[in-house]
């Protein structure tokens, strides 16, 4: 089982594209090589593998907070399943995971949702949705403040709050406040409950 998120920048044209474009590239990056395992399509389209599928939702979240450190955001289809051809592009492969990506991120904007996945199992995809609607009632009013804490504590779980509080030039109590206010806690219960529930279906 693999896992590839397809989503788009939400009302690019009101940003200039090479601010984010630079930023969601780096970003990617870090999660492996163009256009093997991440590429940006049709301006202000992407597409991402995550080898590992119990790290595609915290990763999802992840470039969502990233875009909204910029003030931007983005729609994302998480698809779940396998990978039956491997291309040179990512675009251009092929298996569940790929068509489950697409066929969900096509549903976001008529669901007015920016978050969303699909598997082959249908119990699974109604009952992890229904807890990822709940959590984007604040994830997408996040602002810089709160977006700049999730990306910083997604990306370094071992840091203490007062370390965090170095990196973002504030103490440990504004920290702690960021934290509550961004509802960091319950993205993490999510997240676990993502990839326990994920285990089970792949027994």
């Amino acid at each position: 089982m693999t896992s590839v998120l397809t989503g788009d920048i939400i009302n690019s044209r009101n940003s200039e594209s090479a601010i984010w474009t630079k930023d969601l590239k780096q970003l990617l990056n870090q999660f492996g090589q163009s256009p093997e395992n991440w590429e940006l399509y049709r301006g202000d389209e992407f597409q991402l593998e995550i080898q590992n599928p119990e790290d595609a939702f915290i990763t999802a979240i992840l470039i969502k907070a990233h875009l909204k450190t910029i003030k931007l955001d983005a729609r994302i289809g998480i698809g779940l399943g396998a990978k039956t051809y491997a291309a040179k592009k990512i675009t251009e492969s092929n298996g569940s995971a790929f068509i489950h990506s697409g066929a969900i991120f096509e549903t976001l904007k008529k669901e007015k949702t920016t978050l969303a996945l699909e598997s082959d199992a249908l119990d699974f995809d109604v009952n992890l949705n229904l807890k990822i609607r709940l959590a984007l009632t604040f994830v997408d009013s996040w602002l810089v403040q709160a977006a700049e804490f999730i990306v910083l504590a997604i990306q370094n779980p071992t840091l203490s709050q007062e370390e965090i509080g170095q990196k973002l030039g504030i103490n440990q109590a504004a920290v702690s406040r960021r934290r509550k206010r961004a509802n960091y806690d319950l993205i993490l219960e999510l997240d676990s409950y993502f990839r326990n529930q994920l285990k089970q279906l792949s027994r």
